[in-house]
């Protein structure tokens, strides 16, 4: 057996060293840019038995191609996810986009003339917006800065953007001709905060820009673009939190607003007033994502159901909403009306992958654009999650989805794994799991994905009940509520129970692991903070005015003791269970020095603590020869000390 033969089995031969133990021909070779420090090799016949779930692919919708009626989506043939047009349902699909870097964002002129995206570099984050001009990439931007492509104006002439060239830090708001990018000129100057352009009105003669302080506090301006003058829209004393913001043909100004609600309804935001007018309202369930027909009469909004997507159609010529009910159960995003009325998504479900879509807004019916491969697994055989909903130590009712192995196959009480979204502003949904789906079919693991205090899509009140560094572990406490629940279900082994988590997720995970190691097995964290001091110090200045706002100023004597009291690392002398830490060098949120200090502290402690770091990647690991190692390593994780430990 040959290290050529090797290689060809796992079809990434270019990217690969053989260093060291990859040598031995019972061993998998390890991607070039991972370091994994104390961590086993990967056996080949582990990548044997997991090969068909590694091998599937996802096609996200993007947008609409104006000029031929063509579908653009991202979507990974090779390492990284690319754009590629589809011409009609179900078409071959032709990669457009050849980089190394992930390309997922991308708008077409209102006119075709023009395609934009934007990408970075190694997970950095430090985005450049590109033209695609004969099949190649324009650099429109300077190559240094950070950039987040906006809107074209109504006429496809302009381009807004945000950019931190000014200062380096914060996003200021430019306008540009793409066909002269030196022809880009600042608007609006920032001080803080997170500024984006969202839209302009239908004469063009107004830009709408956003101002993310917290999720619950976004500012609105509009920007004279004949004056050069800006107007506050929203009042700073009285924070209100948008999920969308639309332009009608009409002129009137359409928003997902919490103005007046604890939930986000769908109205309209009075230009001159400033009023908020709620048109739709959903009662107890969110409005996360709308668009408008061209037309100006269909608006396509999406109801944030428990975490389930539910799809519905406004008619603003009879007032009337109907439901779309003919999509398979899961989550929709990428809301938006082509031209002439149809409106592509992008479905997310365990049972069907993750798709392209078209749905008409005449008649309701559903088209599927792609269907993307599962390594030639029946994904309809992946099981579907359960919502589980209780009360925790205070009452407040908590929530999320537990995917359970099938009965037939996997006798017994099975082990669990509670994996912990990060944010904390974020949602645990029922998406498809991809990789993670042979540990429920394959090993019979079951997967736990909680909803804690602070998650969004319950509503304003909810997502700041863990706010701040004295509330912070209120959140912890949901864990234990959770724990405590499942731990009586009858086909759950309460001895065999671990804790996962990415970002505030690895947060949650440590602490889980400190308050809750007599009942859990290990804890496996992703790009996770570790001390929220040291986090706050070293994360990227950009962002740490935003972060302050969720977690607390470390400025303040008071607040900065009580969040090192709150942190991990400093009673790691506590964790008594085995750690696993997976990590970017280029993390430009939670600095790969969050992971490195809590390794050493576990390891001081004769604990068990393994580290794997992707010298290419950031904030997550985007390339799939890493997140195939990834998947690997953690398995050897979870079958040493959540299977092969088992009392």
């Amino acid at each position: 057996m040959t290290r050529k033969w090797l290689t060809g089995m796992l079809g990434i031969a270019a990217t690969f060293a053989m260093t060291g133990p990859a040598l031995a021909e019972d061993v998998a070779p390890k991607p070039v840019a991972l370091v994994a420090d104390q961590i086993p090799a990967v056996p080949l016949d582990m990548v044997d038995r997991t090969r068909p779930y590694m091998e599937y692919r996802t096609a996200a919708f993007v947008d609409w191609d104006p000029k031929t009626r063509a579908m653009l989506v991202s979507t990974r043939f090779a390492d990284t996810s690319q754009l590629h047009r589809v011409a009609a349902p179900m078409g071959q699909r032709e990669q457009l986009t050849f980089a190394s870097e992930p390309v997922y964002s991308a708008e077409y002129a209102p006119d075709g003339s023009a395609l934009l995206f934007q990408k970075d570099s190694g997970g950095n984050e430090v985005n450049q917006i590109y033209a695609l001009e004969d099949g190649r990439p324009k650099l429109l931007t300077d190559g240094v800065s950070r950039n987040s492509l906006g809107p074209w104006s109504s006429s496809g002439k302009l381009l807004a953007y945000g950019s931190n060239k000014r200062t380096g830090l914060y996003n200021d708001i430019y306008l540009m001709n793409p066909d002269h990018p030196k022809s880009a000129r600042m608007l609006m100057a920032s001080t803080g905060g997170g500024w984006f352009p969202i839209d302009f009105s239908p004469d063009d003669k107004y830009l709408l820009v956003f101002n993310y302080v917290s999720v619950s506090d976004n500012q609105l301006y509009l920007i004279d673009l004949a004056a050069g003058s800006a107007r506050k829209l929203t009042d700073s004393s009285k924070p209100v939190g948008y999920d969308g913001l639309k332009f009608a043909p009409d002129g009137r100004l359409w928003a997902a607003s919490d103005d007046g609600s604890d939930v986000k309804r769908l109205g309209i935001l009075n230009l001159e007033t400033s009023l908020f007018e709620p048109v739709i309202d959903e009662k107890i369930w969110e409005i996360t994502d709308f668009d408008i027909s061209q037309d100006g009469r269909w608006i396509a909004f999406e109801v944030n159901h428990a975490g389930r997507s539910l799809l519905k159609f406004y008619d603003l010529q009879s007032g009337q909403v109907r439901t779309v009910d003919a999509l398979p159960a899961g989550v929709i995003s990428g809301v938006k009306f082509a031209p002439w009325g149809e409106l592509g998504i992008t479905l997310n479900s365990n049972q069907t992958g993750t798709d392209a879509y078209s749905v008409n807004p005449e008649t309701l019916a559903v088209t599927r654009w792609t269907r993307s491969e599962t390594g030639g697994l029946d994904s309809t055989a992946n099981v579907a999650p359960e919502l589980v909903e209780i009360e925790s130590f205070d009452g407040e009712k908590i929530s999320g989805f537990l995917y359970r192995p099938d009965l037939a196959r996997h006798k017994g009480k099975r082990p669990l794994i509670i994996n912990i979204h990060g944010g904390p502003e974020g949602q645990a949904t029922p998406r498809f799991l991809g990789r993670d789906n042979y540990l429920i079919n394959e090993l019979g693991i079951a997967i736990f994905y909680p909803n804690v205090r602070g998650s969004t899509g319950f509503g304003k009140r909810f997502v700041a009940l863990d706010n701040g560094p004295w509330l912070r572990e209120n959140s912890v406490l949901d864990i234990g509520a959770f724990l405590d629940h499942l731990r009586k279900d009858r086909r759950i082994d309460g001895k065999r129970i671990a804790v996962t988590g990415g970002s505030y997720g690895g947060y949650m995970t440590l602490a889980s692991m400190l308050r809750y190691g007599e009942r859990l097995k290990a804890g496996l964290e992703v790009v996770g903070i570790s001390n929220f001091v040291t986090f706050l110090e070293n994360t990227q200045a950009y962002r740490r005015d935003l972060r302050r706002a969720e977690y607390g100023d470390d400025r303040d004597p008071e607040q900065r003791a009580k969040l090192e009291e709150i942190s991990p690392l400093v009673r790691a002398r506590e964790i008594k269970i085995p750690l696993m830490v997976v990590t970017g060098e280029n993390d430009p949120r939670v600095p790969e020095s969050e992971a490195e200090q809590i390794v050493s502290a576990i390891r001081a402690n004769g604990r068990p603590a393994w580290h794997l770091l992707a010298q290419n990647e950031g904030h997550g690991f985007r390339k799939k020869a890493n997140g195939d190692y990834q998947f690997w390593a953690s398995l050897l994780f979870w079958q040493k000390y959540l299977l092969e430990e088992a009392n």
